[in-house]
C-alpha cells in the first residue's frame, strides 16, 4: 500500500515523537541522515527543534509520508534558499524512509512526491542535496533523475579514519 503524502502538516506532538522515532531508527539502522549510530531521540531532537524553528519563520517546509497505519513513515524537508541570487533552487535534506518499509519504492516515492511539491513552489526551478559517499546513496538519486554535480573528498567524518565524500546531487525541475 503507498504512503500517502502531506506537505505543511500541522505540528503535533503525534507528529514530533513520530519523526524522533523514524530519525532515530533510520539513523540506527546506518541511515546517513546526520548520526553515527547509536543515537537516542534526545540526541535527535535539538536537530529536529532546529527544523521545526526555521519551518516556523517560512524558510523550511515538511514533506511526511504516512503508512497504512497512520505512522510517520518516510520524511523530506525542502529548505528555500534566502540568498536573493540562489532563490531559483531550494535544498532538500534529511530524506528519511524508515526502515520496515525500505525496498518497497517508497524512496522513489518520496523524492517524487518532494519533486512535486517544489514544482508547486513560485519560482523554484531545481532541487539540490548532498548525500554521504561509501553507501551507494548517489546511485539511488541518479536512478531518481539526480545528477552529481560535485564532490568534497573526505568532508563527512563519521569515525576515526572512516572519512566520507561529501556528494552534491542536482534535480533540474523543467
Amino acid at each position: 500500500m503507498p504512503l500517502t503524502f502531506t506537505l505543511d502538516p500541522a505540528v503535533t506532538p503525534g507528529l514530533r515523537d513520530g519523526i524522533l522515532d523514524l530519525w532515530t531508527d533510520v539513523s540506527n539502522a546506518g541511515g546517513a541522515v546526520g548520526f553515527v549510530p547509536p543515537v537516542t531521540r534526545e540526541g535527535i531532537r535539538p536537530s529536529l527543534v532546529q527544523h521545526f524553528a526555521a519551518m516556523a519563520k517560512g524558510q523550511v517546509r515538511l514533506l511526511v509520508g504516512h503508512d497504512e497505519e497512520g505512522r510517520v513513515a518516510a520524511t523530506a524537508f525542502l529548505t528555500l534558499n534566502t540568498h536573493h541570487l540562489m532563490t531559483h533552487w531550494l535544498w532538500l535534506y534529511t530524506v528519511m524512509v524508515h526502515p520496515r518499509h525500505q525496498g518497497k519504492g517508497y524512496g522513489r516515492d518520496l523524492l517524487a512526491a518532494a519533486a512535486d511539491a517544489a514544482r508547486g513552489l513560485d519560482g523554484i526551478e531545481a532541487i539540490r542535496l548532498t548525500c554521504r559517499g561509501g553507501v551507494g546513496l548517489e546511485l539511488f538519486y541518479e536512478s531518481c533523475g539526480y545528477k552529481e554535480v560535485g564532490r568534497v573528498p573526505g568532508a563527512i567524518r563519521v569515525g576515526p579514519g572512516d572519512d566520507r565524500d561529501d556528494v552534491i546531487m542536482l534535480l533540474p525541475l523543467n
